[in-house]
């Protein structure tokens, strides 16, 4: 077995650690990368950009084959990006192989001992398959097999009323499929209720079938004849069946024990800083224990890693402003705290604003005027959250994400000008309705008013 010494060793060609070996390599690390399947990882292979790929052409009346065409051709134009020729092109050792740790100095992977300063485990999830009588022996699909398919679906029931159990329940509707969704408790029950009812009305005005509150306990059949018991007596039969309930840390497989890192049944405990129990290992993205399972923040904990195993400097990872967003049509986004949350943390110190879709002018003229807002969170005039539902509320989010980062206060937002017509211009409304009690419907300003324009020749 050959021996190989690096600053940094990377595990797992997702989007962090593809995030970290571009930045460490291009500044002069030497950076060993490994990855036991896809480069690119779940992202791009089998979850984000094929699953908004999918909704685009549902979206555009594209034909089931034309749509999986359309999927391929997503993941096929992005894919030199994220490939092993570019990174070895940056100047990576990129091994394809299974990693291991066999001490809490080393891993071996493809035949190569390799022995480095820092370590960084970027291994992403898996689907999380729930135990539910009789589901191990019936062909089921997860978001890794769904895009075998080759042709649409007579009925899909979908097991989880999730972001990725709403979002193809929405695709495969629109590309011909009836679909039934199963979720044992609220649907989208993380998301702002109010939020997530207009999303669930939508989803139902097209003619998905939202079961919630009921969960499944038997499931049974063979290709094509699937069915599923619910715990309140219903049975529900349909063609396929797609599990999406959840997601599990990629790290069993990953000989931890031998580097002395901790883990708990949901991933890898790291602290602040994003380090293990193991000064010399690292982990970032969805294998960390409790972490928000997201690729934006994949990539953002690679952002301070690097920072830290570059330049030594104090680094860690904030939570309060990362955004997420769920792609039905209409999308919902949200940063920061939900209403429920701020009402709890923040009580009577709380303000709730907001502005309705409806009455932008953007949104009319392009035919997108239909139920949906944003409401702000504010805490002594600083934003602590903000719920979007609406037509692009995952783009108008990231504004927000900018806004809780820098702690601005509503005075400074009051300055930002959107081009019109814009749906930009809803962020904009949303702060006017802030100062419009404090300026229209105070006695006090129209005081001081009249005397300055008695006053001022």
């Amino acid at each position: 077995m050959s021996k190989l010494k690096t600053d940094i060793c990377v595990i797992g060609a997702g989007s962090g650690g593809l995030s970290v070996a571009a930045g460490a390599v291009q500044m002069g690390a030497r950076v060993v990368l490994i990855e036991k399947g896809e480069m690119g990882g779940d992202c791009l292979n089998t979850g984000c950009v094929p699953s908004k790929a999918l909704l685009h052409a549902a979206g555009a009346g594209m034909s089931y084959p034309a749509a999986m065409d359309h999927v391929c051709q997503s993941i096929a134009t992005i894919a030199p990006h994220d490939s092993q020729e570019r990174f070895e092109g940056l100047g990576c050792k990129v091994i394809r192989a299974e990693a291991r740790f066999t001490s809490p100095k080393t891993v071996e992977a493809g035949g190569v001992t390799i022995k480095a300063r820092r370590f960084v485990i970027a291994t992403g999830s898996s689907p999380r398959v729930p135990e539910i009588e009789g589901l191990a022996s019936v062909p089921y699909l997860t978001n890794e097999t769904l895009w075998s398919l080759t042709a649409c679906p007579d009925h899909l029931i979908i097991l989880g009323g999730g972001a990725i159990g709403m979002e193809m329940a929405q695709a495969h509707r629109r590309l011909g499929a009836k679909v039934t969704v199963i979720e044992a408790f609220e649907a989208l029950g993380r998301e702002d209720p109010e939020a997530a009812k207009i999303v669930k009305t939508a989803l139902r005005g097209e003619g998905v079938t939202l079961i919630e509150g009921t969960g499944a306990e038997r499931v049974s059949g063979t290709n094509g004849s699937i069915s599923v018991s619910l715990s309140d007596g219903q049975t529900v039969t349909g063609s396929h069946l797609l599990v999406a309930t959840g997601r599990r840390a990629n790290c069993d497989d990953l000989g931890l024990q031998h580097a002395d890192v901790d883990r708990t049944k949901t991933g890898i405990k790291v602290g602040p800083n994003l380090r293990t129990s193991n000064r010399r290992v690292y982990a970032i993205g969805d294998v960390v224990a409790g972490g928000m399972q997201f690729t934006h923040v994949a990539g953002y904990q690679a952002g301070v890693i690097v920072r830290a195993l570059l330049f030594g400097l104090p680094a860690k990872a904030a939570t309060h402003h990362i955004p997420h967003a769920t792609y039905t049509s209409p999308e919902l986004a949200q940063v920061g705290l939900t209403e429920a949350q701020a009402r709890e943390t923040y009580q009577d110190k709380l303000e709730i604003v907001r502005a309705d879709v409806s009455g932008n002018d953007r949104a009319i003229a392009t035919g997108r005027s239909g139920p949906g807002f944003i409401k702000l969170m504010v805490v002594k005039s600083r934003p602590v959250g903000v719920t979007i539902v609406g037509p692009d509320a995952g783009e108008l989010i990231a504004f927000w994400s900018l806004v809780l980062s820098l702690k601005l206060k509503m005075s400074k937002i009051a300055g930002m000008v959107a081009p019109y017509p814009t749906l930009a211009e809803l962020n904009k409304r949303a702060v006017s309705a802030y100062f419009t009690p404090r300026l229209f419907d105070s006695p006090k300003v129209k005081t001081i008013v009249k005397i300055i324009q008695r006053l001022v020749p």
